[in-house]
């Protein structure tokens, strides 16, 4: 499996690493989605955490590159894992350990706190950049979680930010030391996870479904639009 879980105290931790860029392939989506269904009301928390120097490289080319078919049902099937993150009844804390670009930019924003790791690393939407349009479900996720300000340049603009920026734009709440990295993410989390769980599950149900709703019910319309 691309996923390792380890349960430590209240929080699970979901560790993303193939071994390479963290890409999001079929596999790795799959896997991330039985997770998500497996831990629905089975944990107090929810870590997930990339690999060192890499969260998450975005869609896999491999596929995205095989065909409008098989782009298009990539793309999709993430969609609906995203949305699933994103309305996960218990809080999410996002270990952001590296580079997070595209797609992985959008599973980043799913998360309720999302903390990085300083250094040299990129986080962004370069779609445009590489002549993709943005889905509308990214759309939907960035403007929701963006600061209003930093929209159009991390979109249109097809702006890579550094972790600091980044955080100033909104894809990451802070950032912390390579070192205290999984201490600060867990920490959060076991405080997050003393929280009272139905109030939080309801609370976040009321101000994320509609989106999700939204992302998944109009994902088909607008793939088969942009990809033709």
């Amino acid at each position: 499996m691309s996923i390792q879980i380890e349960t430590r105290g209240d929080v699970t931790w979901l560790t993303i690493d193939d071994g390479k860029a963290n890409a999001l392939s079929n596999e790795l989506v799959a896997d991330l989605g039985a997770a998500l269904t497996e831990l629905a009301g089975h944990t107090k928390a929810l870590v997930i955490a990339g690999r060192p120097g890499r969260f998450c490289a975005g869609y896999d080319l491999k596929v995205m590159m095989a065909g409008k078919e098989a782009a298009s049902a990539l793309t999709a099937a993430g969609c609906r894992v995203m949305a699933q993150l994103y309305t996960f009844p218990a809080p999410v804390v996002m270990a952001c350990t590296g580079h997070a670009m595209a797609g992985g930019a959008l599973l980043l924003l799913c998360g309720d706190v999302r903390i990085g790791v300083e250094g040299a690393f990129k986080i962004g939407l370069n779609e445009v950049q590489i002549g993709i349009p943005l889905p509308q479900f990214g759309i939907d996720l960035v403007t929701d979680r963006l600061d209003p300000r930093a929209v159009t340049r991390a979109t249109m603009g097809a702006h890579a930010f550094n972790p600091t920026t980044a955080a100033e734009a909104g894809f990451l709440d802070r950032t912390t030391s390579a070192d205290a990295l999984l201490e600060t993410v867990h920490a959060e989390a076991e405080r997050l996870a003393q929280l009272e769980t139905v109030p939080y599950a309801l609370t976040k149900r009321g101000l994320r479904q509609p989106i999700a709703d939204k992302m998944v019910a109009e994902v088909d319309a607008n793939l088969a639009e942009l990809l033709g």
